[in-house]
């Protein structure tokens, strides 16, 4: 058991990185936002114009692209060869093409060798679909973080809102039950709550509601240091 490493797995919208987030700032741990990884890559491959089906390119990138998580005081930063890509990797088109890109068995094994690194020496949390099941599988706390898909497609809705996008709710919600299902048939790596993970529905929950809870699933499994 890998003790101080806490997973948290989840579909789309369930609040995993806004959680994750403050849990890590809580006990003071490293956050490796492993989607934001799967991101970088896709905005490289959009960025070069490549398609879906150039799989042998795709490979090729996955395989030199340099990416980084930088922590800073207003909050993550993910690099790209250098190139900050933090707000462009939320981009309506990069969340389209991820779930395809990320399939590519040469693009997750070379991302989650370097997940795996970073999290090696432990104190860090971890937050994407296999975390629990494939990237750290002997993390101390499991979580799989879960919400209504009405709940998980308003909180998508109003994230992009935000940052000046208009998306039809309905159309987005279609779109994530969609992310869903794929996720869950897929062959490699599929989304699946591990078998000693803890579910937690955040549904009606307040954010700091659920980070305590999450809180107390490590002080209760894991040696705290």
């Amino acid at each position: 058991m890998k003790q101080n490493v806490i997973a948290i797995d989840g579909p789309a919208g369930a609040g995993k990185s806004t959680v994750a987030k403050k849990v890590a700032a809580a006990l003071h741990f490293v956050y490796i936002d492993t989607g934001a990884m799967y991101r970088a890559v896709t905005s490289r491959v959009l960025a070069m114009g490549l398609k879906e089906s150039d799989t042998v390119e795709i490979v090729k990138l996955a395989g030199r692209v340099d990416i980084r998580l930088k922590q800073e005081a207003g909050g993550l930063r993910v690099l790209a060869d250098g190139t900050d890509v933090t707000e462009e990797i939320r981009n309506p088109s990069v969340t389209s093409a991820v779930a395809a890109i990320s399939q590519v068995p040469a693009v997750r094994q070379a991302l989650v060798r370097i997940q795996q690194e970073m999290a090696e020496e432990g104190k860090a949390v971890l937050d994407g679909r296999d975390i629990g099941t494939v990237v750290i599988p002997e993390a101390c706390a499991k979580i799989f973080l879960t919400a209504s898909p009405a709940e998980r497609a308003r909180r998508r809705w109003m994230e992009l809102r935000q940052k000046g996008y208009d998306p039809d709710l309905q159309l987005l919600q279609a779109e994530m039950e969609e992310r869903d299902r794929k996720d869950v048939e897929r062959e490699l790596a599929p989304l699946q709550q591990a078998d000693d993970a803890v579910l937690v529905d955040t549904t009606g929950l307040s954010i700091d509601a659920v980070v305590e809870r999450i809180l107390e699933i490590y002080r209760a499994r894991c040696n705290n240091v």
